[in-house]
């Protein structure tokens, strides 16, 4: 399967996130992992440029590994032969299966190669005929996808890496690169130290990309789209749109025009000042990227606020070279899961209801076209909340990345759990059982960054042994339980993705042109790549259409892209009397994947949630004592307080993956897309004993419930 002696060097991808750069490892001399780690000079993607993160959590995860099958005895975990684990985990799938294929729920990753997260979409609708199934990017990127939808007929950011240097201004909005991408933000903040060019930020935060910033535009938590709204009703209104792009390439425009609230309104809800509207209006006059992130996306107006940020980009003709809307995806291998896993569409993006492409589908994986799911199936908080016979995480952890993880914690204690994972997770506690998987380094396969770059994922050290890879693990099983669609138990990762390419041949995600070995001779290729020698640029524009009309081509059935239609729901948990503070998350450094690569303890013995809060915002009665208990209509959890300005007055700021976050956080999901709304709910602080941790009262001077009230109990 590759990856030579330990001496040799070993190309590969990083991933820890999207941006997708290559390294070059080294095995350890003697016994498993990897010695040392560095950027790829060779890789088209990063140059050899890399970021410590990613190369010390490949190098040196300090999650506690797994090593070994577990299961359940007599309520406890031991260890257990791999055909014992395997034949638990196939039996307790069989018996739900068979009263009803939505009885068993699978959670997928964007931490999975394209070929694991293929066979695991394979075996859920093809093998099992589950509805409750998915990718895990609808915590993350549903709503960007859901807006590309709605606006070109089809998935993925427009623009890629090479539009950066040639952009006038970078507006980032609801996101952090600085933090989360920071190779990516290293060439933001390059081009835009250029003469004549800027960054932009909004973001209720003054976060590390807005202090690195030309401009920064704080708005109330949930006020984007309100302040998207504004900015383009003040393009309308002084006449700064793009008449000619609009009227040739788009559809929609007067619908939205006549839509929008009056700037005055806009500004009042976004809770910034026209001077700041007037700014950011005048970015649109020069080439303009934007970026976005959870900020826009984890919310219950995230297909909304992605798609006013696309429409400010058609209004103003900012599309083609150096400009455009550019979501920025989170996990490695999210954006290949969106392509391959077959949980919004199946592979190549092919449309999922549509009776053609399911005959086509199920023809190409030999199972009857009537076993396929009707629909693509509930998001994950409704997934668990209807309360699955089984459930089977691979590469996610639930306990830690779902919103309202109480009600989650509940159904988990009442499922039969399978937890496949490489170190240790909070979800362990529920599993019935465990199946230790392969990590970083030890797995051959491919991933797809967020600009649809595909590149190899390769081996340098030997699988410890009682390990196995994502991929055999899921065809082991597959074989087991539907023979007909997952033919072989351990296929070679070549096998399968020249099986996943060919499925996307003439699709709008034409993998069909790459190959092993197109990418052991080119190192990454971007799709739409239909033959050798093929790849993609800026999507939907040709530069060198013989006719001008002919420069724009969307996926949608007329051709033209799609002003924005989305709804703008209420916020699910405005600050209240009993509740009168904003909780809102973020990513940290090493906030990937729920922090099981670089958190040393899980559960209780996790080090206390720290609380970034405004020095106004903090009780003066806490007597200089460092801790206070943080509630929410749903839970409460001990902080250690972090006295900081750049987090604005009566909010309260949490890293999203440490396993208290999520106990507080709103299930409330976006109509459309169905991602929840990790951003906005109402909280409050209560000063707690020093030394215990004992409640004391909260604000108000009144000692709080034992049992934190409902929601809506207001």
């Amino acid at each position: 399967m590759g990856g030579g002696s330990v001496s040799d060097p070993v190309p590969t991808t990083c991933m820890r996130c999207a941006v997708g750069c290559g390294h070059v490892t080294h095995g350890v001399d003697q016994g498993y992992g990897l010695d040392t780690v560095r950027g790829d000079a060779a890789h088209p993607v990063n140059r050899g440029l890399a970021c410590g993160r990613g190369i010390n959590e490949t190098a040196n995860p300090e999650g506690e590994w797994l090593t070994r099958p577990l299961v359940r005895k007599d309520g406890e975990l031991v260890r257990a032969t791999w055909e014992d684990a395997l034949d638990r985990a196939t039996e307790a799938i069989e018996d739900a299966r068979a009263v009803d294929p939505n009885n068993v729920a699978i959670m997928g990753s964007g931490q999975q190669t394209i070929e694991a997260a293929y066979a695991l979409g394979k075996l859920a609708r093809g093998g099992l005929g589950t509805r409750n199934y998915d990718a895990n990017t609808t915590l993350c990127m549903a709503s960007a996808v859901t807006a590309y939808y709605d606006a070109f007929g089809s998935d993925a950011p427009p623009p890629t890496y090479d539009d950066i240097p040639a952009a006038e201004t970078h507006l980032v909005w609801g996101a952090n690169p600085a933090v989360a991408h920071p190779v990516m933000f290293r060439w933001i903040r390059e081009s835009a130290d250029a003469e004549e060019s800027e960054l932009l930020v909004v973001d209720p935060v003054e976060s590390e990309t807005a202090e690195n910033a030309d401009g920064h535009v704080a708005t109330v938590p949930g006020g984007d789209l309100a302040l998207a709204n504004a900015v383009l009703a003040r393009l309308i209104e002084t006449d700064r749109v793009d008449e000619e792009f609009i009227e040739a390439h788009t559809e929609g425009f007067e619908s939205v025009r006549d839509s929008l609230p009056p700037v005055e309104k806009s500004v009042e809800r976004a809770g910034v000042s026209m001077d700041q509207v007037d700014e950011l209006a005048a970015a649109f006059e020069q080439n303009t990227l934007i970026y976005w992130g959870m900020g826009i996306n984890q919310s219950v107006r995230g297909t909304a606020s992605a798609g006013a940020l696309i429409d400010l980009c058609l209004a103003t003709g900012n599309m083609g070279p150096g400009c455009g809307p550019f979501s920025l995806t989170g996990q490695a291998n999210s954006m290949g899961t969106r392509v391959c896993s077959s949980k919004g569409s199946w592979p190549g993006h092919r449309e999922y209801t549509d009776p053609a492409e399911r005959q086509f589908v199920a023809d190409a994986w030999t199972v009857p076209v009537s076993r396929l799911p009707d629909d693509t199936g509930p998001g994950p908080v409704e997934m668990v909340n209807d309360g699955p016979d089984v459930l089977w995480t691979v590469a996610t952890n639930p306990i830690v990345g779902m919103p309202d993880t109480n009600p989650v914690r509940e159904r988990l204690e009442e499922a039969f759990v399978i937890v496949q994972d490489s170190f240790k997770t909070e979800t362990m506690a529920y599993a019935d059982v465990v199946l230790p998987a392969a990590t970083w380094g030890e797995s051959e396969g491919t991933t797809m960054n967020m600009e649809r770059t595909v590149s190899r994922v390769r081996r340098a050290t030997e699988l410890p042994p009682g390990v196995r890879t994502d991929l055999d693990i899921i065809c082991t099983i597959g074989n087991r339980l539907a023979p007909d669609a997952i033919s072989e138990p351990t296929p070679e990762p070549s096998d399968v993705f020249d099986e996943f390419a060919a499925l996307t041949e003439g699709t709008k995600a034409d993998c069909s042109g790459i190959s092993y070995e197109r990418l052991e001779a080119e190192h990454a290729v971007r799709w739409p790549a239909p033959a050798l020698g093929e790849s993609g640029d800026y999507r939907y524009y040709d530069p060198d259409a013989e006719i001008v009309g002919d420069t724009w081509s969307f996926e949608t059935e007329s051709g033209r892209a799609r002003f924005s239609t989305a709804p703008d729901p209420e916020l699910p948990e405005p600050p209240s009397a009993s509740y009168p503070l904003t909780l809102t998350t973020g990513r940290e450094a090493d906030g990937y994947n729920t922090g099981i690569r670089s958190r040393k303890a899980v559960g209780d013995d996790a080090d206390h949630i720290v609380a970034r809060i405004n020095p106004e915002t903090i009780p003066a009665e806490t007597g200089g004592r460092d801790s206070l208990r943080i509630e929410t209509p749903r839970g409460s959890a001990l902080a250690v307080v972090d006295p900081d300005e750049a987090v604005p007055e009566g909010m309260v700021w949490l890293p999203i993956h440490h396993p208290a976050a999520n106990r507080l956080t709103h299930p409330a999901v976006d109509p459309q897309s169905k991602e929840p709304n990790f951003k906005q709910c109402a909280a409050r602080l209560v000063e707690t004993d020093a030394d215990s941790g004992r409640t004391v009262k909260d604000r108000s001077g009144e000692t709080p419930p034992t049992e934190p009230p409902t929601a809506g109990a207001d």
